[in-house]
């Protein structure tokens, strides 16, 4: 399978970056995402850097991916040192998949244990790992805890059984109970993981996991849409006609249906797709993606980004391994991104906030758009007058399209 990763410009063996990346860094929050790539079986509409057991072949066991995570974190503090980047303290901290919690707890707990030692954490940080329901115990997420893990994301995506088996998941709905009673037993925030529009799915399927997933009171929960990658198995199955195509209107009645009852229910939306009980329950590490702030991507195919340099690991484990066990970056390639494509790139993102984006930070032709936006009630008038584009609950169906009148060629 060819490489989906940008091509971008070569990385140095030793990482260092350019001097710009350096510059302002002491007024730039700080987080770490590590990703890991094992999962149990491959879910059909995944595209994602992931492997099963039986993809990997040589050179990348499981058993000793931890610890050629720690190296990587040990090699990264070393390379910012030496870019001069400030050593900031980790705010955010998040295991991503794949699957984390299909290593065993300990390992995660040594990669955590590494990352403090190499930055610290503030205090109060946001550590949180994904987990599926099937892939913890109670003993497992008490351990997490007591390593300093301070929440967990579980991919529900649906309460429906005919919806799972079509998104290939492995746990039951009877399963995502269980473990949230034990997460919070442990004393960790839970955030759950949907998905709407899955071919088969009805608007009652849809209602029905919106009801499972509030009855347990989540602190966070996303919901995104389904989409349809190419190369995965769940597009070979549309392609053949064994399940029908995924429709856009089907979308949008879905999304309305989850904005009504998750309002209803006391949570608030803060980006297009996620909503959280209080201000406090809100992804931090996501939202300093979404903000432009630094983070290190540590594991195969992450993808780094510090002051407007952007970098990406190769994407195989095994390769992975063997560039860190050679005490060479595991980077593939790099940006950077010049004035132009940050600005593009922060209007693209923070219009997907809440918070809105600034008017005052819009170039002349984004300003020019706003009336017409208001007009079409795609933005909130009430804060266009305050000075912010903020997107209407129309807005936010059409969010694509309102980044595009802001960004005018």
């Amino acid at each position: 399978m060819p490489s989906t990763l940008p091509l971008g410009d070569p990385s140095p063996a030793d990482g260092v970056l350019s001097p710009a990346a350096a510059a302002g860094s002491p007024d730039r929050d700080f987080g770490l995402y590590v990703h890991i790539p094992f999962c149990a079986v491959r879910c059909g509409y995944c595209d994602f850097n992931t492997y099963t057991a039986a993809e990997l072949g040589g050179g990348a066991s499981q058993a000793s991916y931890a610890h050629t995570v720690q190296r990587e974190l040990e090699f990264a503090g070393g390379a910012l040192a030496k870019s001069g980047v400030a050593h900031r303290p980790l705010n955010t901290v998040f295991f991503g998949g794949g699957t984390p919690t299909l290593l065993p707890s300990q390992d995660l707990a040594r990669v955590l244990q590494t990352a403090k030692n190499v930055w610290g954490l503030e205090p109060g940080a946001e550590v949180t790992t994904e987990a599926n329901p099937d892939s913890v115990s109670p003993e497992s997420l008490e351990e997490l805890a007591r390593a300093g893990f301070t929440r967990v994301s579980f991919g529900m995506q649906s309460a429906v059984p005919h919806v799972l088996a079509v998104l290939d998941r492995t746990h039951s709905p009877e399963r995502v109970p269980l473990a949230v009673e034990w997460a919070r037993a442990a004393g960790l925030k839970v955030s759950l993981d949907l998905i709407y529009g899955t071919p088969g799915e009805q608007l009652s399927d849809w209602q029905a996991s919106l009801e499972a997933a509030l009855s347990l009171t989540p602190d966070h929960l996303s919901a995104y849409a389904l989409i349809i990658e190419d190369g995965t198995a769940l597009a070979r199955r549309i392609r053949r006609g064994e399940v029908p195509m995924v429709d856009d209107d089907d979308h949008a009645d879905k999304y309305e249906l989850a904005e009504d009852m998750l309002r209803s229910a006391g949570m608030s939306w803060y980006e297009v797709s996620n909503w959280a009980r209080t201000g406090e329950d809100r992804c931090r590490h996501n939202l300093a993606y979404w903000k432009g702030h630094d983070w290190w991507g540590a594991g195969p195919g992450a993808h780094s980004h510090v002051g407007g340099t952007r970098w990406w690991n190769v994407k195989h484990p095994a390769a992975y391994a063997q560039r860190l066990g050679a005490g060479t970056s595991p980077a593939a390639g790099r940006e950077t991104l010049d004035e132009s494509a940050r600005y593009v790139e922060d209007v693209l993102l923070r219009t997907r906030l809440a918070e809105g984006f600034p008017t005052a930070g819009l170039q002349p032709g984004g300003r020019r758009a706003v009336a017409g936006l208001i007009a079409d009630g795609l933005i909130d008038p009430a804060e266009a007058f305050k000075g912010v584009v903020r997107l209407s609950g129309r807005g936010r169906l059409l969010a694509d399209a309102v980044v595009r009148r802001l960004l005018p060629d």
